[in-house]
């Protein structure tokens, strides 16, 4: 397969990330276009979604197995993610929060309910407390991006699904990133005008 190196197919085959392919012979094998197809989702999550190799693992076994539930389908990609939250964690907070914002602490996992408590406490801890305005404002924005999220999702196949979820919860989350480090470039200069680059070093 052109867009891998043999040693990298030997170690995600070890892995059991990729397929066996058709022995030729003793020391090689065949493989075909679903070989390659999933080459490029373990890149994109490995690479792109930075995520361990026992987590692509289990997100691959989700795509090969889906949940009946579409709604179940999403948590296959957070939980691959998420960190387990401590039994002792508290949580009220976060809770509240998400109350306030209409999305129901119940319908949301507890590790990345966790996971927003200890972002929000690190804000806190380095002196910088986010105004409840703003975290307002993000909320709104948020909703419509994950309802344009869920919106998309095919509903022909829950292998389909599975494989929207995947690729558009996982890798995307870098473009988000990026998406919103260049819109904060582009208002800052709406507001404070044009400013010289930092040079490279």
């Amino acid at each position: 397969m052109a867009c891998a190196r043999p040693a990298t197919i030997k170690y995600y085959l070890r892995e059991k990330l990729l397929h066996e392919g058709v022995l030729t012979s003793a020391t090689q094998a065949r493989y075909d276009d679903s070989h390659v197809r999933r080459l490029k989702l373990i890149r994109a999550l490995i690479g792109t979604a930075g995520l361990s190799v026992s987590a692509t693992r289990e997100v691959l076994l989700g795509l090969e197995n889906p949940p009946e539930s579409g709604h179940d389908l999403l948590g296959i990609a957070h939980h691959a993610v998420a960190r387990t939250a401590r039994d002792d964690v508290d949580l009220s907070s976060t809770q509240a929060l998400l109350d306030h914002w209409g999305w129901g602490a119940e319908t949301c996992d507890r590790d990345t309910q966790a996971a927003l408590a200890r972002a929000l406490h690190g804000l806190s801890e380095a002196g910088f407390e986010a105004p409840t305005a703003l975290l307002d404002r993000y909320a709104a924005a948020m909703q419509d991006i994950a309802a344009a999220d869920v919106e998309s999702v095919p509903t022909d196949s829950p292998e389909a699904a599975m494989r929207h979820v995947v690729l558009g919860t996982l890798p995307m989350e870098p473009v988000l990133l990026a998406m919103r480090r260049l819109a904060q470039q582009s208002a800052s200069f709406r507001r404070f005008g044009e400013t010289v680059p930092p040079e490279r070093p």
